[in-house]
């Protein structure tokens, strides 16, 4: 785990007392932030990453990788590393680290901004079954057995061991632990974003039935919501987690005038 700052970040807080920007990132809102921030003279800043996977994408600013140590931990980080502003630009199902921000940032004093993508809008001709989480997403399968089509990455899989009867295809960018596939599941990798055209021929050679994903929002990863509505598919669509009271932005725009503010 990576926790000390470079000695390019630390000359940039000699210039720039007053700017000090911890992004917690892992979306592709965290690194279009960063490279706006690192083109700002104004501005000095650092992104966080949990390190979930192992080969990251690359960001404009320097990096850290790892755990804080919880709320605890994140506070004393701000505290010692004079951060002027926290922007959670996390995934938006990436639940635990979004609320340490909360909570460390209300104990330091610190001005907090959730930076986030809108979430997806049911559509002329989708054919969506909303629910709550991942075990209701496994119940809404249904008894009969269907072919599945997870597009969830490997955070939750364990749930659907709960419908042991379906036949499952996983997509994952970083390996699933073994012991939380269900019975039947076979386990393809990619990161995206996919063409529609390629998520068409996945759902059809794959001889999907319904597909289960969650609300991330954005555009990256629309396209197999498109492919399920060109096929007819349901689609089992996880709403996000509930959010605590926060300021929250769609536009990097906005982000980028908290940070000056």
């Amino acid at each position: 785990m990576t926790v000390s700052l470079s000695s390019s970040l630390l000359s940039s807080y000699a210039v720039h007392p007053h700017r000090r920007a911890l992004v917690l990132g892992g979306s592709s809102e965290a690194r279009a932030l960063a490279t706006r921030i690192a083109a700002d003279s104004r501005l000095a800043g650092v992104i966080s990453l949990a390190g979930r996977t192992s080969a990251p994408i690359a960001h404009d600013l320097p990096t850290r990788v790892g755990g804080f140590g919880g709320v605890e931990g994140l506070t004393r980080y701000l505290v010692e590393e004079r951060i002027s502003h926290v922007i959670d630009a996390t995934h938006p199902f990436a639940a635990r680290i979004s609320a340490n921000a909360r909570a460390a940032c209300a104990v330091a004093g610190t001005p907090l901004l959730v930076l986030t993508r809108p979430p997806w809008i049911c559509a002329q001709g989708d054919r969506w079954i909303d629910v709550d989480d991942n075990a209701a997403a496994a119940r809404a399968l249904g008894a009969a057995p269907r072919r599945v089509f997870l597009a969830i990455g490997r955070q939750g899989v364990a749930n659907f061991r709960l419908a042991p009867q379906h036949d499952y295809l996983l997509r994952v960018i970083e390996p699933p632990q073994l012991a939380d596939l269900p019975p039947s599941c076979e386990v393809i990798f990619g990161r995206g974003p996919f063409a529609l055209e390629d998520e068409i021929a996945l759902l059809r050679e794959g001889r999907i039935e319904i597909v289960v994903t969650k609300n991330s929002g954005g555009a990256l990863a629309y396209a197999k919501i498109e492919a399920a509505r060109t096929l007819g598919l349901d689609v089992v669509m996880i709403a996000r987690p509930v959010s605590l009271d926060a300021a929250t932005t769609h536009s990097i725009d906005a982000a980028m005038a908290f940070l000056a503010s």
